[in-house]
């Protein structure tokens, strides 16, 4: 079956999406639940609540959603399902996630001492490091993207808004579900999901999986892995112990693996600036020979390409990152009374993150006669949390309710990086040969090799993080005035971070910073029901993200917190007896202290720094100015039809920042350099045909989503020699494509099995029509050698077999 024939058939046939699994309201006909829209449950004010009575913009992906999609992980959402939402690799690896809303996307927290500006939460339990964030999704309920600060509720690092996955508890009654599947890049995958039959008021359920995927672009150098290929791993236990209604205790414990490889990073463009290139006979003279204006030539092996390569120019050596994640917690639930119930949510999580990142072999490495290339970005980071959260949720009769609680955070991160050369050219660029991996000395990256123990460590650094926090939130409903709704709340944070760069390019340093900041961040929110289905309201909240230290900085200098102030309208509205549901939200936030990221690497082949990476960190001075728009729509046009829109206007303006990097002719230290926001098209959208009909006895379901989003920035601040004639530095940096993405899945569900169980054969494809985009791109190199880039995953698709029991 062709795609455009798949796509047609899609969009005659499918299942119910988003609020798929969420009860209808009480009292309504049996009729009037199939035509209308179902309810969804959310729990973004610590409570079980209706979507629309929430005064709060949220969206929501729940199991049906995730598994007609094939979301396996967190990068699954990066197509734009959520079009307020983007996530994106950090660098090109899967072993870091960047996560932003609302056009707060930090560009490099993949650090000891850096935190996002979006809060990632597993059934309550932050999750303090980019690294492990894309582990495989444990048996998911739902998850909630809450947009907008939730600095009250939240707290720390939540500038932008929260994702929080819920997953699914104990049920107590024995059954289960198995799910297998096979597709294309040898990809294979696997589920397991049992609950036990309770035993002296004791549920117990054990979940675990495999996802394996081939790699999308080839490497071949024999014996090595491919780029963008992962082999996932994992299970998780949980037991609820629930010997009253008044009480229970849930203790779950899981643990990941995922050994990966990161996206291939491509050349697509050579000396883009029309430099006059040099001759071999030049380069043999040595750098002194090679007049200022000039550049290197390809070597004979390398080219440009401007499509998504499926096998690299050049072999290297590349082996799987290992990210390793895992934790336990303890939620304990005591309802006092019918009008109180008090909480405690205990965790402690690690993650470890052994990195090996060749993907730049081609595009990163200028050539020159009889020398290295292939920088192998090498990292161990490891890192430790302990958290604790007391709850106090309650009611006074219908006229107020509140949430109040106390929160603990502790963390410790260490990290030590490396990048060695794995290739080596000979004189004219015809051939290469890899070098020892055991190198010939630590003396520098050039001699070093990437075994342990002979390693020359870049950069190495650890840091420690504790916060302290104390929130409130009520609402009011005058008795007098029952559509009206005043909420009000407020947190108070107390955040110290303190660590110390110890190694600076292969040097013993002793460089520390010590933080400690005292914050309060309130809300107010003001609700009005202006008629039955109709919810109103207007929002002021605040938010931060951490001060820290960058750690690929020479000195680990300290930066401070960046603050948000946000103000919001919205509307939630279901209308046609509950057909049609039209959310919509405008904002307007002033971000300060805007945390700004200056990168430099050095390509230049033969320089005792080749290789080297330095970054750094400044507050920007003014207010980054954020404006945006939000619209959703849900309708059910037809008995068994759902269809869905969503719409994000983002706009971003920031200011200057000085620029940080002494020594440099065309740019003084402390000169105001412009700025990018970076993974925020202006312009984003997402939409969904879902239908299901009777085949028999059988239900035939279908769904097809399409999700766009405009061009949009990967970095932050780029600068290079870009000038043919003169050293010029400038912010460089370019745009990534536009892009579109449909997926597509058509199901048979309701196959007797025998007995109670039933059985699900699905076909899925992401990236049905085999779209192309650059999702990542970066000129900081087309004064040497020219810009590289990251392209999406090609198409994927395979079949799945879901059996419940």
């Amino acid at each position: 079956m062709t795609t455009v024939a798949w796509s047609c058939f899609a969009l005659a046939a499918a299942g119910p999406a988003f609020a798929a699994d969420a009860p209808v309201a009480a009292g309504a006909t049996a009729a009037a639940a199939d035509a209308a829209l179902a309810e969804v449950v959310v729990t973004a004010e610590r409570r079980e609540a209706n979507l629309q009575q929430t005064p709060i913009a949220i969206s929501v992906v729940g199991a049906t959603e995730l598994a007609d999609r094939h979301v396996e992980s967190l990068i699954n959402l990066g197509d734009g399902a959520i079009p307020s939402l983007r996530i994106a690799t950090f660098e090109a690896r899967q072993s870091a996630l960047t996560v932003g809303i609302r056009g707060i996307v930090p560009f490099d927290a993949n650090q000891t001492a850096r935190d996002q500006g979006v809060g990632v939460y597993i059934d309550g339990v932050y999750l303090g490091r980019q690294q492990g964030l894309n582990a495989a999704l444990f048996d998911v309920q739902r998850i909630e993207v809450l947009r907008g600060p939730q600095g009250t509720l939240f707290g720390r690092n939540t500038e932008g808004g929260a994702l929080s996955i819920v997953t699914k508890a104990p049920t107590g009654e024995f059954g289960g579900r198995v799910t297998a599947g096979v597709g294309n890049f040898g990809s294979y995958n696997t589920e397991l999901h049992q609950d036990f039959q309770e035993f002296s008021h004791i549920a117990v359920k054990v979940d675990a999986l495999i996802q394996h995927q081939g790699p999308t672009t080839k490497n071949p150098m024999n014996g090595q892995a491919g780029w963008n290929q992962y082999d996932r791993k994992g299970g998780r236990v949980s037991a609820l112990y629930a010997p009253t209604d008044a009480f229970s205790a849930q203790v779950s414990a899981d643990y990941a693996k995922d050994d990966n490889t990161p996206f291939f990073s491509q050349l697509v463009s050579f000396n883009p600036d029309g430099k006059r290139v040099r001759t071999l006979a030049e380069m043999l003279a040595g750098p002194a020979a090679a007049p200022a204006g000039t550049i290197n030539p390809l070597a004979p092996l390398v080219k440009v390409h401007t499509e998504r390569q499926t096998v690299s120019d050049i072999g290297t050596v590349q082996q799987p990152s290992v990210d390793e994640t895992g934790g336990a917690s303890v939620v304990l639930k005591y309802k006092v009374s019918p009008d109180l119930e008090l909480r405690s949510i205990t965790a402690a999580r690690a993650v470890g993150t052994n990195q090996w990142d060749n993907s730049g072999i081609e595009s990163r490495n200028v050539f020159a006669p009889n020398t290295n290339f292939g920088r192998y970005s090498l990292s161990d980071l490891y890192q430790r949390q302990i958290s604790q959260e007391f709850q106090a949720v309650g009611n006074f009769g219908d006229a107020f309710t509140y949430v109040g609680g106390l929160y603990y955070f502790k963390e410790h991160a260490k990290e030590s990086a490396a990048t060695p050369f794995t290739n080596l050219w000979n004189a004219d660029g015809t051939a290469f040969t890899i070098r020892s991996s055991y190198g010939t000395s630590k003396a520098s990256a050039a001699t070093a090799g990437w075994e342990y123990g002979t390693r020359f460590i870049s950069r190495a650094s650890q840091a420690d993080a504790e916060s302290y926090a104390a929130y409130g939130q009520g609402t009011y409903t005058p008795t007098s005035i029952q559509a009206l709704h005043l909420t009000v709340g407020g947190r108070f944070t107390n955040d110290k971070r303190n660590g110390t760069l110890y190694v600076v390019n292969g040097k013993a340093t002793n460089f520390n910073f010590d933080y400690n900041k005292s914050r309060f961040d309130p809300m107010v929110n003001v609700a009005y029901d202006a008629a039955d289905g109709i919810n109103l309201y207007a929002k002021y909240s605040t938010g931060y993200r951490a001060g820290g230290a960058n750690d690929r900085s020479a000195t680990f200098q300290a930066f401070d917190a960046e603050e948000v102030k946000a103000y919001e309208v919205g509307a939630k509205m279901d209308l046609l007896d509950r057909r049609l549901r039209v959310n919509l939200a405008a904002y307007a936030m002033d971000r300060t202290n805007s945390q700004i990221d200056f990168d430099n690497v050095d390509t230049t082949p033969g320089s005792p720094t080749q290789g080297a990476h330095t970054e750094e960190t400044r507050n920007a001075p003014g207010t980054s100015k954020i404006r945006g728009f939000e619209a959703d729509v849900t309708a059910r046009p037809m008995e068994g039809m759902t269809v869905g829109l969503s719409y994000a206007y983002t706009d971003v303006k920031i200011p200057a920042a000085p620029f940080p990097f002494p020594g440099n002719s065309a740019v003084p230290l402390g000169t105001p350099f412009p700025v990018n926001v970076v993974y925020t098209p202006p312009n984003a959208a997402s939409a969904y045909v879902d239908y299901e009909m009777p085949v028999g006895k059988l239900t035939l379901r279908s769904h097809l989503d399409a999700n766009y989003a405009d061009a949009q920035y990967a970095f932050q601040t780029e600068f290079a020699d870009v000038s043919p004639t003169a050293s010029l530095t400038k912010n460089v940096a370019v745009k990534t494509d536009s892009s579109f993405i449909v997926n597509a899945s058509v199901a048979l569900a309701d196959i007797n099995m025998g007995g109670s169980a039933t059985a699900t054969l699905a076909l899925w494809s992401r990236n049905l029509h085999d779209e192309s985009h650059i999702y990542r791109i970066s000129a900081a190199n087309r004064g040497t050698i020219g810009d590289y880039a990251n392209f999406n995953p090609p198409r994927t698709y395979g079949v799945e077999l879901r059996v419940k029991y």
